[in-house]
């Protein structure tokens, strides 16, 4: 099932299948009235009903708040997260992967890429396609050469495709700082009257800049997630991106990120995984320390803009946001004989079976052991399932009863969201928001996810709120109202 335009996809809560909303009559102004499909029927709305976000917050937002609180959760980001803040900053368009022009065996890359696109359900081959069958040939052509001349015709196309591979890294490492340059350099709107009209309807930013309003949002997608109480595990964030997005946000929020880096000057990647982490001890409270907040993990699956691969070691170097190019920051002490070849992005460019398993390898590890347990909830947001490494494991997670996976994503272009659902055969582990408005940023944050605070007061109102208005609430021997402390209301 594709969606059409405006169609959305909801299945959240006892919803037993998914649900297609379709805009409604007065959306042509806002684009937030909708009512179900014509043949679908639900417990929740009523046939050619038209409502918005007011509706389907008392079905989403509560909904969401619990799945986050679970024991064990984990958030996915994939490219999604960057167009959305990009598009907020800027108003126009990421820049995204196209393919690439490589001359030496052209035809045989754009045959194999084709063909590994079409066996992964893509229409067409992107970058990584290419990029990836054109490492595989690389190999193979030095196995090759290993014992010819010279002189011999297989070393000069290992030299030719070595040095085109090289130019396309380079190429695409600059994209990459593009996008973030653009983010790191937006400036504020236009005159132009709508604009002006949107600033002064806005209740997020006083002022009406772009960049801060699109780092506004970013950090509120983050900390509605990473908002967690001491007592729970820590949110295990993963990305698929390459680019530095998140962490920017991070930082701008105060989230201290946990990853594999070990270092302040040159950080190096350490394949074993130290769980250290931050806790503190509450005033009058004896046994376990609690965690402390505003901290989170954080794994970058496909690896980074700023990581190396240098003598025999993954290195992060210091590679400023957006900068305007990488080279000279390859040139620092300690990075000799480092180029764009040796940039750590997936597929990378490695010469040995070795190091191309790490350290993606260990990345991935990260990745099964922190949503493959009981009690688990990831939440995927912006990523298409094209990637089946991850599908696999996510697969594997929803074996486990008490497993929980939330699809959250703008659009479905390719239909494998929808695919990935029926395939999957386990809908009652599975919550659906898909579509341009569910799966938008702005409104997600504005209207659909849990508050981006570890707030107390809001718990205890919603607890009392139930008690004295909602199910009936246990009455002590007196004959009071008790609340969870078991004292009396």
């Amino acid at each position: 099932m594709r969606l059409e335009n405006g169609q959305q996809v909801i299945k959240t809560r006892d919803d037993p299948i998914p649900l297609t909303l379709v805009p409604g009559d007065s959306s042509k102004k806002a684009n937030d009235r909708f009512k179900l499909k014509k043949g679908v029927s639900c417990s929740w709305a009523k046939a050619d009903e038209e409502f918005g976000p007011e509706k389907l917050r008392e079905r989403i937002e509560p909904w969401l708040t619990a799945l986050v609180q679970s024991e064990h959760l984990s958030l996915l980001v994939g490219s999604g997260l960057t167009h959305a803040v990009h598009k907020l900053a800027t108003n126009k368009a990421l820049r995204g992967m196209g393919t690439i022009n490589i001359e030496t065996f052209m035809n045989e890359i754009e045959a194999e890429a084709n063909r590994s696109a079409k066996a992964a359900g893509r229409d067409t081959a992107n970058f990584e396609d290419q990029l990836r069958v054109a490492n595989e040939l690389l190999r193979g052509l030095e196995i090759i050469a290993s014992t010819k001349t010279k002189d011999a015709p297989e070393r000069k196309q290992i030299d030719g495709l070595r040095q085109e591979l090289s130019e396309t890294l380079k190429s695409f490492a600059a994209s990459i700082l593009e996008g973030e340059r653009n983010l790191a350099l937006a400036s504020a709107p236009d005159g132009n009257e709508n604009e002006r009209e949107n600033c002064a309807q806005s209740e997020k930013v006083k002022k009406c800049n772009r960049r801060v309003a699109a780092f506004n949002y970013l950090v509120s997608f983050l900390m509605s997630f990473a908002s967690r109480s001491g007592t729970r595990d820590r949110l295990h964030l993963f990305t698929t991106n390459y680019d530095r997005y998140i962490e920017a946000g991070a930082d701008v929020a105060g989230l201290r990120l946990i990853d594999r880096f070990v270092g302040a000057l040159a950080p190096v990647f350490r394949a074993s995984r130290l769980d250290v982490d931050l806790h503190y001890n509450p005033p009058g409270i004896r046994g376990e320390p609690r965690y402390l907040e505003g901290v989170a993990r954080f794994t970058k699956l496909h690896g980074s803009i700023d990581w190396v691969d240098c003598h025999k070691a993954i290195l992060r170097f210091g590679l400023p946001f957006g900068a305007e190019e990488i080279n000279p920051y390859l040139r620092a002490p300690g990075l000799d004989g480092a180029d764009a070849m040796k940039l750590m992005i997936y597929p990378n460019a490695a010469k040995d079976r070795e190091t191309a398993e790490y350290p993606y390898v260990e990345l991935f590890r990260d990745f099964a052991v922190a949503i493959c347990r009981p009690n688990s909830t990831l939440v995927t947001y912006g990523y298409s399932f094209g990637d089946e490494h991850i599908n696999r494991v996510i697969e594997d997670m929803l074996t486990i009863p008490s497993a929980h996976l939330v699809i959250i994503s703008y659009s479905d272009p390719l239909g494998r969201i929808m695919r990935t659902y029926e395939r999957l055969g386990r809908g009652a582990q599975i919550t659906l928001l898909v579509g341009d408005h569910l799966g938008d940023l702005k409104a997600l944050v504005d209207h659909y996810l849990p508050k981006p605070a570890i707030d107390r007061t809001t718990f205890r109102m919603a607890e009392l709120l139930r008690k004295r208005f909602g199910a009936q609430a246990p009455q002590d021997q007196d004959g009071g109202t008790t609340d969870i402390g078991g004292q009396s209301l």
